[in-house]
């Protein structure tokens, strides 16, 4: 089994809340991120707090969308794991 760490999940997440421009709730983010809900909860806070995510209330749903700086973010850590990966290293 192949476990992700903490860099890793904030890219996963900050893709997964570019993939719809109206946001991605919650539960779909749990289920797509295959994280569990505090797990989950825990992440999108920091994420949020940093400015990378924006949440939004729709509908009486919490959802949520990256932010220009979370795309900056998004970009430079790609970039980075291909240098590292060109290295043959893990991140």
């Amino acid at each position: 089994m192949v476990y992700r760490k903490t860099q890793q999940i904030y890219a996963d997440l900050l893709d997964l809340t570019q993939m719809d421009r109206n946001g991605i709730p919650i539960t779909m983010l749990c289920h797509k991120a295959n994280l569990p809900y505090g797990r989950l909860k825990r992440f999108i806070g920091h994420l949020t707090s940093s400015g990378l995510v924006n949440k939004i209330e729709y509908d009486g749903r919490n959802t949520f969308v990256i932010t220009p700086r979370g795309r900056q973010y998004l970009v430079e850590y790609k970039k980075f794991a291909n240098v590292v990966e060109s290295f043959g290293l893990e991140m």
